[in-house]
């Protein structure tokens, strides 16, 4: 019975240890009752299955039998036009002024700059149905939110360094989306040469519509870009007008980044950006994609 009391009170001590801590004393249990030429399954697993599972350690998979300390948010996802399949999203890219027009009207040069990327929070999707009105709620600690409508890109592989000719190849799908702007903010943060994490990459900044799955179908260079507001034109480029390509931007992205699947590239905004207040509806299409309808709630 010492032998069972002892096997019992060792048990209770191994439960409170946490992940290969636990596993290693388990082990080493193991290891010397059967140095004392006892049997290992009887001394073992006798009085009880482990607290834990027993596998053999590997790298990549250690964090299966992780504990978290909290249940873990889900993962951010974008639906797939007519499916029921959901695009799993990882980072969001987006890049600045890459429309001449746009760019002149921020006050900068388009011909002298290279392409600048910002990011927004992966959890920042808010994805509306086609022919749905989706609900934006007014961000907090601004006066001056701007809309930005543009064409978004999402990555079915990535990889480095990679030529416009591999970029091309990463093109998963297609989606409208609007990269929402606390433009109050970010001129702050311009003034201070400070991040502009709080004038673009708060709660609900990544409107998007449901991904187009782009399949074999060429990759997208022309294609009329419209943003309406209250029935009224706000926006109008065509995708021609970018001053970096889709392949390019995606190529400059995987210099500076290593890109994956599930990457979303929020590729430029034509002219006519400004702001909107509560009780606005903003109506975007994008020829070739589709079409989203957002209300600023």
């Amino acid at each position: 019975m010492s032998d069972v009391k002892a096997i019992s009170e060792g048990y209770a001590k191994r439960i409170a240890v946490t992940g290969w801590c636990r596993k290693a004393l388990w082990r080493i249990d193991n290891t010397r009752r059967a140095q004392r030429g006892g049997d290992r399954r009887a001394l073992g697993w006798r009085f009880g299955a482990p607290p834990f599972r027993m596998r053999r350690f590997r790298p990549d998979e250690s964090t299966r039998n992780m504990t978290y300390v909290f249940e873990p948010p889900a993962r951010p996802a974008v639906p797939v036009a007519g499916s029921d399949a959901l695009f799993p999203v990882r980072r969001i890219f987006c890049v600045a002024r890459n429309y001449a027009a746009h760019a002149r009207e921020m006050g900068h040069d388009p011909e002298r700059e290279p392409p600048f990327f910002f990011c927004k929070p992966a959890d920042a999707v808010l994805p509306v149905a086609s022919g749905a009105l989706g609900a934006l709620p007014y961000p907090q600690a601004t006066q001056n939110l701007h809309h930005e409508f543009e064409l978004v890109v999402a990555l079915g592989k990535g990889g480095r360094d990679l030529t416009p000719e591999q970029a091309a190849e990463c093109v998963w799908g297609y989606a409208c989306g609007f990269d929402m702007t606390r433009r109050d903010l970010q001129a702050q943060a311009k003034e201070k040469g400070q991040p502009w994490d709080s004038g673009k990459a708060f709660d609900y900044a990544a409107p998007i519509s449901h991904i187009l799955h782009r399949g074999h179908a060429p990759l997208l260079a022309t294609g009329e870009i419209v943003l309406k507001v209250n029935g009224e034109e706000r926006q109008r480029g065509d995708l021609s007008d970018m001053t970096w390509s889709i392949p390019e931007v995606i190529a400059h992205l995987s210099r500076l980044w290593t890109l994956k699947a599930g990457d979303l590239v929020f590729t430029g905004t034509p002219e006519g950006v400004g702001p909107v207040v509560s009780g606005d509806r903003m109506e975007g299409h994008i020829e070739g994609v589709g079409s989203i309808s957002i209300l600023v709630s």
